[in-house]
């Protein structure tokens, strides 16, 4: 049977900002969050919320109207705006 005990990653780089004493798995660098990750996840979602304005237009006809197109424009601006505040504060000093 195989070992279930992992040694610790040896500061080869490994920056976390929490205390292995509370979180044990932040010695081997599972700890800490991938900023790039979420904002590449964050634009992909404003890209499919506008993708959905070129959907197919049968229904729109029935007298259904365009709430939901003005929804999905209406998050994807929100969305944005935090992802575009979220950059520039970031580069701001504090």
């Amino acid at each position: 049977m195989a070992a279930t005990e992992m040694e610790p990653a040896k500061s080869s780089g490994v920056v976390t900002k929490v205390d292995p004493a509370e979180v044990p798995s932040a010695a081997f660098g599972w700890s800490g969050e991938s900023r790039r990750a979420f904002k590449v996840a964050g634009w992909v979602v404003v890209v499919i919320l506008l993708s959905y304005l070129f959907e197919n237009q049968q229904g729109s006809g029935s007298g259904s109207g365009n709430i939901g197109y003005i929804f999905c424009v209406l998050a994807a601006i929100g969305l944005a705006a935090v992802l575009i505040r979220d950059s520039i504060l970031k580069n701001k000093p504090r």
